[in-house]
């Protein structure tokens, strides 16, 4: 018996989302090593530098799109607020991203990023828009305990600059999860594509100023075309198109469905990073990581309704 035209043609767009949100998470993953390789060449700073100089192209390029010549107003109050949302989400999120993964590893990073919705129940707990439950707080404790064994061989070793590097990295979590909190009143007035953009272009300002020394001396003249490649795609594929990828996909399957496809990333980054970095893993390391999503997984999913899970900045 035929299905309906109207479910048969919901059902294709749910599976076609499904499939891209899972080759998206591919695309992250890929991305931890990617991002490190350019490091490599042009530096953190580097790359950031030339990350905000072609992010705000891509926003003013989608506006336009959207809206022509005419862009979406906006008042005074929100200006401010989106400019805030901009310094949070690019200058102070990506930024410590880009060095905590610099000094980091690949599989390390992405699974500190992971812990994300920890931070984001405890800021709605401390904003008093949630209470956390039983099994909500016994997430946030074992993930707790799973950084720490995931971190204890650094720790032990005296790998400080690997250590510092995650934890610059869990502050850059925590700070997007205040930002998705506080971009949550402006999207549900404006869209996720005015909001994500308007903030990109008021972010860029602070982010290529700290960064201009450092971008003006990376050497562009001899970078080789598999960099730029690399940098190309980072930046306008994994994180400017992702992330409307990742909207859309929440808007077809729903947030509930879709959030727990995000605990592939790190297995993703991990397996990529061994395969062409050469990273190597303890088993008390992968314990630690399998503990920590398991926390996390906990946390989040334990409560009365589903966490909002957008895309990372980065």
């Amino acid at each position: 018996m035929a299905l309906p035209r109207s479910n048969h043609s919901s059902g294709r767009q749910a599976s076609l989302a499904l499939v891209a949100a899972l080759v998206l998470i591919v695309i992250w993953g890929i991305n931890f090593s990617l991002q490190k390789f350019v490091f490599n060449v042009v530096g953190p700073g580097g790359f950031l530098f030339a990350r905000y100089l072609i992010m705000p192209l891509c926003a003013v390029l989608l506006l336009a799109w959207r809206f022509g010549r005419h862009f979406p107003r906006i008042t005074r109050r929100e200006f401010w607020q989106l400019a805030q949302l901009g310094v949070v989400g690019h200058f102070l999120h990506v930024g410590m991203v880009t060095y905590g993964i610099h000094w980091s590893t690949a599989f390390s990073s992405s699974l500190i990023l992971a812990c994300g919705p920890i931070f984001t129940l405890l800021i709605l707990r401390i904003m008093g828009l949630e209470r956390l439950h039983k099994a909500q707080i016994a997430g946030v404790a074992v993930a707790f305990v799973g950084v720490l064994i995931f971190l204890s061989d650094k720790l032990v070793g005296g790998n400080w600059r690997a250590t510092g590097g995650d934890l610059f990295l869990l502050v850059a979590a925590s700070l997007f999860s205040y930002y998705t909190v506080a971009a949550k009143p402006l999207i549900e007035r404006h869209g996720g594509v005015v909001t994500m953009s308007y903030a990109t272009l008021f972010g860029s300002v602070p982010v290529v100023l700290f960064t201009l020394s450092a971008g003006l001396s990376a050497p562009w003249g001899s970078v080789s075309l598999a960099v730029w490649a690399s940098l190309i795609w980072s930046v306008t594929v994994s994180a400017f198109l992702g992330w409307l990828v990742w909207g859309w996909v929440n808007s077809v399957r729903g947030v509930a469905r879709t959030a727990p496809l995000m605990y592939l990333m790190p297995p993703v980054a991990g397996l990529v990073a061994w395969l062409f970095a050469g990273e190597q893993y303890t088993g008390i390391k992968l314990a630690g990581a399998g503990l920590t999503l398991a926390g996390v997984a906990l946390a989040q999913f334990t409560s009365r309704g589903a966490r909002e899970a957008p895309a990372p900045v980065d």
